[in-house]
This record gives structure tokens, sequence and C-alpha cells, in this order.
């Protein structure tokens, strides 16, 4: 029998897909929770609907993201901090550090996550972070990181 997967059905498929199952397992196991539907015209049509939507909105994410990017590039980002004296911080800075730096500088929400620093930034100069806006688009960026006055 024929049935479209509304979830994830281990040893069977994921979600979305259409997948060929035995008739009293869809009808015992699958349809009872509502793990599938039987795959029907009607349904089918529906389906491939739904994954038109999808791929319209992963498409739309990913411009998105590649235009964020192209405005990241030619951004000057300097992130003021504390120091001890010399070029020794106090602390270190963060990843939300620089996420509030774009917000309040440039307007620019970015989530603190997507924003991955290697090692710690405990000095004062450049440094090299990774902002990564989509699973496609990883953007490395030079920061530089001043004195705070």
């Amino acid at each position: 029998m024929k049935v479209i997967l509304l979830e994830d059905v281990k040893g069977s498929g994921k979600k979305g897909e259409a997948v060929n199952v035995a008739e009293g397992y869809a009808r015992n196991f699958l349809f009872p929770k509502k793990l599938a539907i039987e795959a029907t015209g009607a349904n089918m049509k529906e389906l491939e609907r739904q994954q038109q939507m999808l791929a319209e909105k992963k498409a739309a994410e990913l411009a998105q993201a590649k235009e964020l990017a192209d405005k990241l590039k030619d951004l000057e980002i300097k992130v003021p901090a504390k120091t001890g004296g010399g070029q020794k911080l106090f602390g270190a800075v963060t990843n939300k550090d620089i996420g509030d730096v774009l917000e309040q500088t440039y307007s620019l929400t970015i989530d603190r996550r997507k924003i991955e620093i290697k090692g710690s930034i405990k000095s004062l100069g450049e440094h090299e972070v990774l902002i990564r806006l989509h699973p496609e688009v990883v953007l490395a960026k030079k920061i530089t990181v001043t004195e705070a006055v």
C-alpha cells in the first residue's frame, strides 16, 4: 500500500515521502498514530504543493542570506573592549559582543549563535570570525578589537 508519511518513521522513511508499506502496517500502526495518510490523487497533489512551497521558502532564505553576506563584506566591524593596559583585554570578546556591535552600528540583527569565534579573542587588533548565515552561506570576516574609551 502506498502512503505519504506525515512524520519521520524509523525504517520506513522521512516526513513528506511517499513510500510503499504493508497494508496491515499502514492500517494498524501508521494511520491510528497519525504518522501517515493514504496516497490518493488529492493527497499526492497536496504533497507536491507543500514541497513546492518549501522549496520556494528555502530559495528565499538562501537569497536573503546571500544579500546579507554581501552587505557584511563591505562593513568594517570595530568592537570596543576594556583593556588592562597594553594589548590585553579584561575578559574576552564574545559572539554576543560582535552581534551587539552589528546591531547598534549597522542595524543588522544576526543571531549570536551564527557568529563563530575560533579560540578566544583576548587581545587588541584584527581577528577573523566566521558568520554562518545559512548552511550554504558562510562568511569569513575580519573584525578589529579596539580599546574602549
